[in-house]
C-alpha cells in the first residue's frame, strides 16, 4: 500500500499527499488501493540527463518530441505518412502480418508491423477477431481501462498569483511557476474522498489538480504577457451516474468546479481566463484513441503489469499474428512518454526480422 511506504519515509501529511498524487495519476484508484505503491514507483523510474526520477518539459510542446523522432527516422531513410489513418492490418493466409491498409484503400506492404495503438484498437478493431485465440480476445476485451482524467487547457492574460507566493510587480515567472503545482492535496484523505465520489459516478467536488504553466518555460507558446495553463485533473468517471451524458453543460460544470478551487489558491485566476478547452475521458478516447480515456492504454494495476501486460503469454511484444508487434503503453512496462516499450519491441522485431 502507498500509505505504508509514505508513512515509513515521511512525517508531513501535505508532503505525503503531494507525493501520493503520483501514485494515482491516470488511475481510477485511491491512495488506499492495494498496488498504488507501484504506480508511484513507475513515475520515478528512469532518469533525465543523469538525474534519477527527474521529469522534463519538451520545448515546443509534446509534438516537438514526435517531430524529433520523425526527423531521426527520416535521416535513416524512413518514409512517414501523416493524416493517413490505418483501417486494418493486412494478413496473409497463414495469419502473418504483411502490412497495413489505409482508409483510402492504399496497401502498404511490410514484413513486420509495429502498432503503437492500444491493445484494444490493435486487436479488436485493426485485426480480425475471429482469427484471434478466444482467451486472448476475451482478456483484451475485459482489460480495465477506466480513467479518472479530465484535461483542461487554459489561455490566460496573466500569470496566476498564488496567496502562498504572490507574483512580483514585473509579472515575471517565479520558480514555482516553472514546476508542477499540486492543488487540493493537503491530505491523503482528500484524494480518497475525490476518488469515492467518482467511483459513484459523480465528478469530484474537490478534484485533485496538477497545474503547470508551459509558457513560463517556453515563452513562444503564448503572446507576450499571456500564458498557457495545463490542468491535469481527476477524478471524473467515464460514465456519469444516472446515464447522464458528458455534454457541454456537464463539461462546463466540472470545469467551473476546478476553476473555483484554483481561485481559492490564486485569487483573480478566473478573471484572467481568455479561453479553455475541456477534455473528459470520453473525449480523450475519441480524439486520441485512448481506451476509456486511459493515458496508459490500460490500468497500471498489478494484474495488468509485467508478464500480464497486455495479457499473459504475450508480454514479449509479439502477438498471435506473426510479424505484428505491440510497442505502445499497453505493452510492458506500460506508462507514459518514456519509450521503454518501443525500444524493447524494436529489439524483438529486429531479432525476428532476420528469420522472416
Amino acid at each position: 500500500l502507498l500509505g505504508q511506504i509514505l508513512d515509513h519515509w515521511f512525517e508531513s501529511e501535505p508532503l505525503k499527499a503531494t507525493l501520493a498524487t503520483d501514485a494515482v495519476i491516470g488511475a481510477m484508484s485511491s491512495p488506499h488501493t492495494p498496488g498504488s505503491g507501484y504506480v508511484l514507483l513507475h513515475h520515478v523510474m528512469g532518469e533525465l540527463e543523469g538525474r534519477r526520477g527527474a521529469w522534463g518539459y519538451v520545448a515546443g510542446g509534446m509534438g516537438a518530441l514526435s517531430q524529433a523522432i520523425a526527423r531521426a527516422a527520416a535521416t535513416r531513410g524512413a518514409h512517414i505518412f501523416t493524416e493517413k489513418a490505418v483501417c486494418r492490418v493486412l494478413l496473409g493466409r497463414d495469419g502473418q502480418a504483411q502490412g497495413v491498409v489505409l482508409q483510402d484503400g492504399t496497401e502498404v506492404r511490410s514484413k513486420v508491423v509495429l502498432s503503437n495503438a492500444s491493445p484494444q484498437l490493435t486487436f479488436l478493431e485493426l485485426t480480425p477477431q475471429e482469427q484471434l485465440p478466444e482467451d486472448f480476445a476475451q482478456r483484451i476485451r475485459r482489460a480495465d481501462t477506466r480513467s479518472p482524467v479530465t484535461k483542461i487547457k487554459v489561455a490566460v492574460d496573466r500569470l496566476p498569483s498564488f496567496l502562498a507566493a504572490p507574483n512580483t510587480r514585473d509579472g515575471r515567472p517565479l520558480p514555482h511557476h516553472q514546476c508542477s503545482i499540486h492543488l487540493n492535496c493537503e491530505g491523503t484523505h482528500l484524494l480518497h474522498q475525490a476518488f469515492t465520489e467518482a467511483a459513484a459516478g459523480h465528478p469530484s467536488s474537490r478534484p485533485m489538480i496538477e497545474l503547470c504553466i508551459p509558457s513560463a518555460l517556453d515563452p513562444g507558446l503564448a503572446p507576450q504577457g499571456c500564458h498557457v495553463v495545463s490542468l491535469f485533473t481527476q477524478y471524473t468517471p467515464y460514465e456519469l451516474a444516472g446515464g447522464r451524458p458528458w455534454d457541454e453543460q456537464a463539461r462546463n460544470a466540472y470545469a467551473d468546479t476546478v476553476f473555483d478551487c484554483i481561485e481559492a489558491y490564486a485569487p483573480g485566476f478566473k478573471a484572467s481566463v481568455i479561453g479553455r478547452d475541456i477534455l473528459t475521458p470520453p473525449d480523450l478516447e475519441r480524439i486520441f484513441g485512448l481506451p476509456g480515456g486511459n493515458i496508459f492504454h490500460g490500468g497500471m494495476s498489478l494484474d495488468q503489469l509485467y508478464f500480464a501486460r497486455p495479457v499473459p503469454s504475450y508480454s514479449g511484444y509479439r502477438s498471435p499474428f506473426p510479424g505484428l508487434y505491440l510497442c505502445g503503453s499497453g505493452a510492458h512496462p506500460g506508462g507514459g512518454v518514456m519509450g521503454a516499450a518501443g525500444r524493447n519491441a524494436a529489439r524483438v522485431a529486429l531479432g525476428d526480422f532476420k528469420r522472416l
